[in-house]
């Protein structure tokens, strides 16, 4: 196993507090310890990233974004397009992280530029098991963009 970058910060856009409180121990129980951001939906992911509103005063770039389709606002469909059609954010790897298990789903996703398809685990064990196998890639084998 390669050594994982703990300098890389996620960012996770997901609207269910459950979810994100699951990641969190997900993470914590494969002793990840990356700085996880969380925000509730696509138009909170973009302020966060163009660091606008509530997000002004943060002062760091995601190597890796977690998004859920399903959100308020903004869904995760419309933040993706936005973000790869954006030239400095377009660079950012972006993992789909959902309960969708839809073909339509998946092709569209991948039409628009997503990096990974993962459908949601239900129960807990999946997703430190799944959480492990993205870190792992993500934050291991992959040589990741600088962040800025």
């Amino acid at each position: 196993m390669n050594k994982l970058n703990n300098k890389v910060t996620i960012l996770m856009a997901d609207d269910d507090a459950d979810d994100q409180l699951l990641l969190q121990e997900a993470l914590k129980e494969n002793n990840i310890p990356n700085t996880v951001y969380f925000v509730e939906n696509g138009e909170e992911l973009i302020d966060f990233l163009n660091k606008r509103g509530k997000f002004e005063g943060v002062n760091c770039t995601p190597g890796l974004i977690l998004l859920d389709l399903n959100m308020p606002k903004m869904d995760g469909r419309q933040a993706l397009k936005l973000l790869k059609a954006d030239p400095a954010l377009k660079k950012i790897p972006i993992v789909v992280l959902t309960t969708s298990r839809a073909d339509s789903d998946i092709l569209e996703c991948y039409d628009l530029g997503v990096n990974s398809f993962i459908s949601k685990p239900v129960n807990f064990a999946e997703l430190v098991e799944t959480t492990k196998e993205i870190s792992n890639y993500w934050l291991g084998t992959v040589t990741l963009p600088e962040s800025k």
